[in-house]
């Protein structure tokens, strides 16, 4: 058979030049028939490697037919799978006998589109069915990607509605390290209330979120899921070298081992980039917008009040908070769909449970009763204590039991247990406001922490205005902090 070259050279000589058959023959050193013949094709020569029947395929040519066409796992698992069954053919050979299988198989093209460094990330779920100590479970898979580096975080929860979704995207936000310009997303109902090109509308509790982290949002035109390909691909993979044929003890087992599949993957070499996404990330952070303060918490729903008992009402069930937030409201937040989180109106996690699956369930912590005031012992190793967290504070415990000469152990212990719930930082312009107007209470120290009467200690959460109330943020109240004083005793 002539080459390529061969063939474009016998019909130039006879078409341009005008060589005979025989001419070509004696100049090229080949036979007249083979001259003929060449001039007879229209088509170019095509190279066709010879077939040659690959034993170390042949053991495993059934397994992969099934997996490929049958459990539609895609070829590198089929490739790991058959590894460790003993392949030990070369991966090359193993490629080309999947074409064969897939010679009848056919897909859309489409031009890939690349972002800089922190200019995109994207983001989608999937669910899934898993087996989890022997039962179906419904298991949804969020995962957030850059774009850039092609880093993937991904966030396993048993729900997907909108306080799921936002946990996982600030899971994203957190774990890279920042956030990028513009997050794109499709057209789900907690990212858009009207997808229609007349009269579009973005989510407003979602262009809040966006609002938080400093994030434009943007979105994939319908029917055009290529738009967000990055996102939408890696849901092959992870079902196919995570999910499929898998089961596992709890839903933190899987949770902890999605973890490990997550490191894993952020450490291959990406088919695409070349390097691996852990080593591309390094370059992309400093391109991220540095996180702020605070997390997103702002679901006005999820607002709660603590009741006598200490407890909390969410979706049938009553679950414990400490003892000191009695009468007041906390926020709720569920996270992964199975666990509820209860944070104080500053932000700060006081409790976490994990969900009751049945209604009319009381689910306590004995901590959140405990009386630490007996359990701390004299007054002098309370001060001590104090003293030690609070060093440059020592006179606000001294005019304490000053001025509470009857019970002096009870504020100055419920002072000490607030640290677990408000930050370190808050307490010293709680103080100061207390000396300065001679005006000492735990209950007048935990107001100011959650309330921000000083107008110097900034709440930690953000919480989202009242419908129903005027706007008095920049509105100057101050009122005598004796009058407090006087409530709280």
């Amino acid at each position: 058979m002539i080459t390529m070259e061969d063939w474009v050279t016998i019909r130039n000589l006879n078409i341009s030049k005008g060589q005979s058959i025989r001419a070509i023959s004696s100049l090229m050193g080949i036979s007249r028939n083979t001259v003929r013949a060449a001039l007879r094709r229209t088509n170019a020569p095509e190279y066709k490697r010879k077939e040659v029947i690959n034993e170390d395929i042949t053991l495993f040519a059934d397994f992969i037919r099934e997996a490929i066409l049958v459990k539609k796992h895609r070829g590198s698992r089929v490739l790991e799978d058959i590894r460790s069954k003993g392949y030990v053919g070369s991966k090359s050979a193993f490629y080309r006998h999947l074409d064969a299988v897939r010679q009848s198989c056919g897909g859309k093209s489409f031009k890939p589109y690349e972002t800089a460094p922190g200019e995109q990330v994207q983001f989608d779920w999937s669910p899934y069915t898993v087996l989890i100590r022997d039962e179906l479970v419904k298991v949804f898979v969020h995962t957030y990607i850059l774009g850039y580096s092609r880093y993937r975080v991904y966030w396993p929860s048993l729900s997907d509605n909108q306080g799921a979704v936002f946990e996982a995207i600030e899971q994203g936000i957190h774990q890279t390290g920042g956030s990028c310009q513009r997050l794109q997303t499709d057209n789900a109902r907690c990212f858009v209330t009207v997808a229609s090109k007349h009269g579009f509308k973005w989510n407003q509790k979602y262009l809040t979120l966006c609002g938080h982290y400093g994030i434009e949002p943007t979105r994939s035109v319908p029917r055009h899921p290529w738009s967000k390909g990055k996102v939408e691909n890696p849901f092959d993979y992870l079902e196919d070298h995570f999910i499929k044929d898998r089961s596992y003890d709890s839903f933190e087992h899987l949770t902890a081992k999605l973890g490990e599949f997550q490191e894993a993957v952020n450490n291959r070499v990406h088919a695409t980039t070349r390097a691996k996404p852990a080593d591309l990330l390094k370059i992309e952070r400093p391109n991220l917008s540095d996180l702020p303060a605070n997390k997103f918490v702002g679901i006005e729903e999820e607002l709660r009040q603590v009741s006598s008992d200490c407890l909390i009402s969410y979706d049938g069930s009553k679950y414990s908070v400490p003892h000191f937030f009695v009468g007041k409201q906390v926020w709720v937040r569920i996270s992964m769909g199975c666990y509820i989180h209860i944070y104080s109106s500053a932000g700060r996690m006081i409790a976490q449970h994990t969900l009751s699956l049945r209604k009319g369930k009381v689910i306590i912590v004995d901590e959140h009763y405990k009386n630490h005031d007996t359990e701390r012992g004299n007054w002098q190793r309370l001060v001590e204590c104090f003293n030690q967290t609070f060093p440059l504070h020592q006179a606000f415990a001294d005019n304490l039991r000053v001025q509470k000469r009857i019970n002096p152990r009870y504020h100055l212990s419920r002072i000490l247990d607030l640290t677990k719930y408000y930050e370190i930082s808050l307490f010293g312009s709680a103080f100061d406001m207390a000396i300065k107007n001679n005006c000492y209470s735990y209950h007048l120290i935990q107001a100011l922490l959650e309330n921000d009467l000083s107008g110097k200690i900034q709440p930690t959460i953000n919480k989202p205005s009242s419908p129903h109330l005027p706007d008095l943020t920049d509105q100057k109240i101050s009122r005598d902090l004796m009058d407090y004083n006087q409530l709280f005793n």
